[in-house]
């Protein structure tokens, strides 16, 4: 007990803890002098993207699922990771349930469906039971799910992020090598004030922000053929992209099939690959695949 008393004693007396850049700051040590650990790369994935919205309720999950199927339907090695250890959605948005097996190196194997690779604490615990766990564990486990998975080799993973700006987060951004951010929002308000809080966490952290994605930008009814923004105008999320300098990768509409496809665990880009919906969920990952290099 002494040595982790002592470091977490060590930790504390630092005026920055966490060594996250700060405006007029002095030149910051290397990471390995400040006691942080060194970014890893995740065995035998090319390129690594986080899908993040900072708040819950936007839909990040059912977004994060249908551009990665997007991926994998034109033609890349892909999966998707679920870092939300206390709500887990990937299991309910892949029909996917099982505790994973283990590989020769003690591994854990993804589950997989529709051509996608997965991983999610939703595969290791009871669908009923909740993680009752304290932040030491929850860092464990994230651990676990980060590096301790057998993907046999990727072009590129999804990170399903959870809501805040918190420990998981700050976890991912430090000790992952990430290829890109992408933020989902509403145009709502209290959606994009949290928004904001996602992209300065992602800058603070030298992490490269692809854009946002506007989810139920507008309901489109199909009697009178109008735009109803139930959400708020679609002009809140373009200011914000210009004075945060953010790319709009897209606006998927609020639609009815697309919850129905999810909650049946046949997410859009597979339901109706031909469809309006799946067209724009393609077309986003193909913009943020060319950001990165996917493929080259």
């Amino acid at each position: 007990m002494k040595p982790r008393l002592f470091s977490t004693l060590r930790c504390l007396r630092h005026e920055n803890p966490l060594g996250l850049p700060r405006s007029g700051a002095p030149p910051q040590l290397p990471r390995m002098q400040r006691g942080l650990p060194q970014k890893r790369s995740i065995k035998d994935v090319k390129k690594v993207i986080a899908v993040s919205s900072a708040k819950g309720g936007v839909g990040k999950s059912t977004i994060a699922v249908n551009l990665a199927l997007a991926f994998a339907r034109a033609g890349h090695r892909t999966g998707v990771l679920d870092t939300d250890i206390f709500g887990p959605s990937i299991p309910t948005l892949l029909d996917l349930s099982g505790e994973p097996r283990l590989s020769t190196n003690n591994q854990l194997i993804p589950l997989a469906n529709y051509g996608l690779k997965s991983m999610s604490m939703g595969y290791l615990i009871p669908e009923s039971s909740p993680v009752a766990w304290r932040g030491l564990m929850v860092m464990k486990a994230l651990q676990q799910l980060l590096h301790e998975v057998d993907w046999g080799g990727l072009d590129i993973l999804v990170l399903d992020l959870p809501p805040g700006t918190g420990d998981v987060q700050l976890t991912i951004t430090q000790q992952v090598v990430l290829d890109g951010a992408i933020i989902i929002s509403t145009p709502q308000d209290l959606s994009l004030k949290d928004a904001v809080k996602g992209v300065e966490l992602f800058r603070k952290v030298n992490t490269p922000l692809l854009g946002l994605v506007c989810n139920m930008a507008g309901f489109k009814c199909p009697g009178c053929g109008n735009v109803h923004p139930i959400f708020g105008p679609m002009g809140k999320i373009k200011d914000m992209c210009i004075k945060y300098d953010l790319k709009l990768l897209g606006e998927i509409p609020l639609h009815p099939r697309i919850c129905e496809d999810a909650d049946r665990g046949k997410p859009t880009v597979v339901a109706d690959p031909d469809g309006e919906q799946a067209k724009m969920f393609a077309a986003i990952a193909e913009e943020v695949g060319n950001s990165i290099g996917l493929g080259r």
